[in-house]
C-alpha cells in the first residue's frame, strides 16, 4: 500500500447518512448542484457520494462543513455513519487507546502519522481560516522524521497553480527556517494563513509572491504570527 493511500477520514463506519446531509441541504435552502459547485465537482459525483457510493475524501469534508455551516467532526461522523455524538459521561475522564485511524497507521508504515489540518478559503488574497483540530492522519514523510509538530495542510484555491492544484495535500516543517524561492505556510495573528512563495522581508514587510495570477503581497510584520517552510506534496491528497 503506498502512503498516497494511508490518508484516513474518520475511524468506524462507510455508511453515509443520506438522510441527515439533505436535510442540511434543505434547511440552508440550497440544492445538491450548489454543493457540486462549491466542491468543484461534478452533480453525478454529489450524488454518489452522498449515497455511500463514493467515499468523501478529507478536504471534501471541510469544505462541506464551512457550506453547510456545520462542524467539521459533525460532518465526519455522518459521512462515516456513527450518526450524532454519544453523551459524555460524568465522572473523570479515563486514559484509553488513540484512535484506531493514527493505530492503522503507525503498524502500516512503521512511524509516528502526522496531522492534517484543515481550512475554509475568504478573503481577497485566498486567505485560509484554520479550522480546530487535525481533520485526519496521513503518513509521515522521511524528511520530516522525527521532527516535532510536523503536520500537512490541504491546497485550497488556486492562487499557486500550476505549482499546487486544490486538494493537494503539502506536508510542513514548522521549525525549518523560511527559505528564499521556498513556499511557505504563513499564520497571521487574525487566524488566517496564507500559502505563497517566500520572497524576503522589506523593513516592516513581508514579501510573498503568489502565482495565479501573478502578484506580489506584502503583510505587515506585526500582522505575522509564524512562517513554516513547505517541505513537500503528495499529489493525491
Amino acid at each position: 500500500m503506498s502512503m498516497q493511500q494511508l490518508h484516513i477520514i474518520a475511524p468506524g463506519g462507510c455508511e453515509m447518512d443520506t438522510a441527515w446531509f439533505l436535510s442540511q441541504l434543505d434547511r440552508a435552502g440550497l440544492s445538491q448542484a450548489d454543493l457540486a459547485r462549491h466542491l468543484r465537482l461534478a452533480p453525478s459525483a454529489v450524488s454518489r457520494m452522498l449515497k455511500g457510493e463514493r467515499q468523501m475524501k478529507l478536504l471534501e469534508a471541510a469544505q462541506t462543513s464551512s457550506f453547510l455551516g456545520v462542524s467539521q467532526d459533525e460532518v465526519l461522523r455522518r459521512a462515516s455513519g456513527e450518526g450524532p455524538p454519544m453523551a459524555t459521561p460524568e465522572g473523570p475522564r479515563r486514559r484509553g487507546r488513540p484512535p484506531l485511524a493514527t493505530t492503522q497507521l503507525r503498524q502500516m508504515t512503521g512511524t509516528e502519522p502526522i496531522p492534517i489540518r484543515s481550512a475554509a478559503r475568504g478573503g481577497d488574497e485566498q486567505e485560509m481560516f484554520l479550522e480546530d483540530g487535525p481533520i485526519g492522519y496521513t503518513a509521515r514523510p522521511s524528511n520530516l522524521s522525527g521532527v516535532r509538530g510536523a503536520y500537512a495542510i490541504y491546497m485550497i484555491g488556486d492562487s499557486m497553480e500550476p505549482r499546487y492544484q486544490q486538494g493537494w495535500l503539502l506536508h510542513v516543517n514548522p521549525f525549518k527556517p523560511a527559505i528564499r524561492g521556498r513556499d511557505v505556510v504563513v499564520y497571521k495573528k487574525d487566524k488566517a494563513a496564507l500559502i505563497k512563495q517566500f520572497a524576503g522581508w522589506e523593513k516592516d514587510a513581508l514579501l510573498l509572491r503568489q502565482l495565479n495570477p501573478a502578484r506580489e503581497i506584502k503583510v505587515p510584520r506585526e500582522e505575522v504570527a509564524e512562517i513554516h517552510l513547505v517541505v513537500g506534496v503528495d499529489q493525491e491528497g
